[in-house]
């Protein structure tokens, strides 16, 4: 279940109602009265959660998983466990969105009182003007939060951090002597998206994003948290600004991120690793523990532990050395030919 510190269960709801709900059918009727209490990944569902597969990649996790329900594909009905019901939906992932945003809403601040009386402050904590704290967040002893700064539900900041003006803060876990600078974004929704028919569909993210202890980051960079599991960033792990970071990555201790790069979703990221100004990473890629990746490269592999990688599509520098050095000799060997048809300055002749 999504952490109930940051998500609303609206649940229990029939199945009969969520088929009807998402645009699926009960591939058994007479499993229509049994009760789903919220969504969940495949490895982590129950007997109360729904979950789904659009990957036939993940049919191992679909013939393990204990989930009480599952949106699947026509083709796929055969492989799901004994026990779980079937939702057959030509879109399985966008049937599973409607489900989730049944079955799940974001928890949000009445508007009441800027400093909810359901806050949590340990010790002595300096806000400036026009700060907003919502319910049952709690921030540590030590902490200053700057001005126009609006810290959601549930958020948890730990002793020593400093924040600065007109950040926004939700969905997150915080450690000790984090700091964050002005207009930084944490725990937005990530970009997640599916097909819904004659529609696009917004997949509701219902993670967090957890910074571990001295942590910094830049002026208006944005960490989105996971769409289930979630977005972590080590210890003493230093981000520039104007970074982006999907959702689901995982971050390791004592890296270092440039401004302007770009991580996408579901990326690993080793110990020690190290990125340039610019430096864009496709999803679902691992970099090593002690790699560096240049500035302006763009990842479409996966990185070794402790390899430099640079370019377009990126590949290791000594490679991509050699082919620059390459591409540089064959230009100046090879002069351009004669112009035809038209004089020196472009004009006729």
């Amino acid at each position: 279940m999504p952490d109930s510190r940051f998500f609303e269960s609206l649940g229990p709801v029939a199945l009969a109602e969520l088929a009807e709900l998402a645009g699926a059918r009960l591939a058994d009727p007479s499993m229509g009265g049994r009760r789903i209490e919220g969504v969940a990944p495949l490895g982590r569902a129950g007997a109360d959660d729904a979950s789904f597969l659009a990957d036939r990649r993940y049919l191992g996790e679909l013939a393990d998983t204990r989930a009480g329900a599952c949106f699947l594909a026509g083709a796929y009905v055969s492989r799901a466990p004994a026990g779980c019901a079937v939702l057959v939906a030509d879109q399985p992932q966008a049937a599973y969105a409607r489900a989730a945003l049944r079955l799940h809403r974001p928890r949000q601040h009445d508007g009441e009182a800027a400093i909810h009386p359901e806050a949590e402050f340990e010790g002595e904590v300096l806000l400036g003007q026009n700060v907003v704290v919502g319910p049952g967040a709690r921030i540590g002893a030590g902490t200053t939060i700057g001005p126009n700064t609006v810290v959601g539900p549930g958020v948890s900041i730990g002793r020593r951090c400093r924040i600065g003006a007109n950040a926004t803060i939700g969905f997150a876990l915080i450690g000790d002597d984090v700091r964050i600078f002005s207009g930084v974004v944490i725990g937005e929704a990530g970009f997640g998206v599916t097909g819904g028919g004659t529609e696009v569909l917004d997949v509701p993210q219902l993670g967090r994003v957890v910074l571990q202890d001295r942590v910094t980051v830049g002026a208006n960079t944005c960490i989105d948290r996971g769409a289930f599991d979630d977005t972590v960033v080590g210890e003493n792990t230093k981000i520039d600004n104007l970074v982006q970071i999907a959702h689901n990555v995982r971050i390791g201790r004592n890296c270092v991120l440039a401004a302007h790069t770009g991580i996408s979703g579901s990326v690993v990221v080793g110990d020690g690793a190290m990125f340039g100004g610019r430096a864009g990473i496709a999803d679902h890629l691992e970099i090593g523990a002690g790699a560096k990746i240049a500035a302006a490269a763009g990842v479409m592999k996966s990185v070794p532990d402790g390899e430099v990688w640079a370019g377009t599509p990126a590949r290791p520098l000594r490679r991509f050395m050699r082919e620059t050095a390459w591409l540089a000799r064959s230009a100046q060997e090879r002069p351009l030919g004669p112009r035809s048809g038209r004089g020196e300055t472009g004009g006729d002749e």
